[in-house]
């Protein structure tokens, strides 16, 4: 059974509140929000919140007000609603304070906290409590002069499967990182908040990111959105999201890690593509699929690629997304397919071009690109095909 109260909707509603009392042991997913404080919650909702809840497995709370204790002591006693948390599941507070009770959950394996400002120490302290958790979304800060970036506490959790921090400090994202184990397979978020003035992958990594490195290795693809870069493995994935169009100087980031293996790039337009295009090919020597989106190609845009001796000698796949692709664009990309297949590389076997129908190559072009390549793959719309 699924309960969502609102104060504004409920305040005064003594006989919505007396007909679901009977209800309450059935609960299994609530979510109370629109009260100024877990305090004025309980007062408002006192009967509701007395109730057993044994079937309880997923709570949503929602308080406007900045708590002036996050960490309540023993000697402070809990809201009586978090004595039905001992079966939660997945647990989302907005600025509630982190009662006791909240530690070691034994079945917890989702926590989402949003709009806290924290002491880093206690934090840690809170995580390590948890170990169960698989899936956490963290928007907050940690209180200035409380981080510590040295691995000297380290945090396992071993069972982690997806991991969010949005933070507007550097600093902050830098020292989560630092202290916590990451297991293979896990998929790594750090977005830069729109409060946030540095906006570098570097400032927000550990320094060096060694274990981010070793989680990564080897690298297989990366892809670079409008906002966000994503780099991913067999091993997991980091991807980090800022509000700058694209991150400034991302490339040059990209040596923070080993590129050399990665084999699928999705290279977004820029006013310096072509260069940005050069210098990638020259550090990817295993690219199998290039991916090219949101372009306005031109004469020359593609000259990395007729480069001798050839770069990215494995390459088999080009795709194009988004892009306005002319029929000058296709004669230009049969002299690069001509180019390869006399040189040492492999042949290019596949073109794939996914565009608004306006966007498309006339017949005629395209009927020239399938004299040249295999497989010639035209998509309208907006979806690359699942395997390149």
């Amino acid at each position: 059974m699924t309960v969502n109260i609102t104060a504004s909707d409920i305040r005064g509603d003594e006989m919505f509140l007396q007909a679901l009392l009977p209800h309450v042991s059935r609960i299994s997913d609530l979510s109370i929000t629109g009260y100024s404080s877990i305090d004025d919650m309980e007062i408002g909702l006192s009967d509701f919140s007395a109730s057993s809840m044994p079937n309880l497995t997923f709570l949503e709370l929602n308080q406007s007000v900045q708590p002036t204790q996050l960490f309540p002591s023993n000697e402070i006693p809990a809201p009586s609603l978090f004595r039905n948390v001992s079966k939660l599941e997945s647990l989302h507070l907005t600025r509630v304070p982190l009662y006791p009770t909240l530690f070691d959950i034994p079945s917890l394996v989702e926590l989402k906290l949003f709009g806290y400002i924290i002491h880093f120490g206690n934090f840690i302290g809170f995580l390590e409590s948890n170990l169960t958790l698989e899936i956490v979304y963290l928007s907050l800060g940690f209180t200035k002069g409380s981080v510590s970036t040295t691995s000297e506490r380290t945090v396992s959790l071993p069972r982690l499967q997806h991991l969010v921090l949005i933070c507007g400090n550097p600093i902050d994202a830098r020292g989560l990182l630092s202290c916590l184990s990451l297991p293979r397979g896990v998929d790594v978020a750090i977005c830069a908040s729109r409060q946030s003035s540095c906006t570098s992958l570097t400032s927000f990594l550990p320094c060096p990111p060694t274990h981010i490195r070793d989680m990564l290795t080897p690298i297989t693809t990366i892809e670079n959105y409008r906002h966000c870069i994503r780099l991913s493995s067999s091993g997991g994935s980091f991807s980090f999201e800022s509000w700058t169009d694209p991150p400034p100087g991302v490339y040059e980031e990209f040596n923070l890690f080993a590129i050399d293996t990665v084999r699928e790039f999705h290279l977004l337009g820029t006013e310096d593509f072509t260069n940005n295009l050069a210098w990638l090919l020259e550090r990817l020597p295993a690219l199998e699929a290039l991916v090219i989106f949101q372009t306005a190609l031109r004469s020359g845009s593609l000259s990395a690629l007729m480069k001798e001796p050839v770069s990215c000698p494995s390459l088999k796949t080009i795709a194009f997304s988004g892009c306005e692709v002319t029929s000058e664009m296709i004669r230009e990309l049969k002299g690069i397919l001509k180019r390869r297949e006399h040189s040492t590389a492999a042949r290019l076997h596949r073109v794939v071009i996914v565009a608004d129908p306006t966007d498309l190559p006339d017949l005629d072009s395209i009927r020239q690109l399938r004299m040249s390549v295999p497989h010639v793959d035209i998509r309208v719309g907006g979806k690359l095909p699942d395997l390149l």
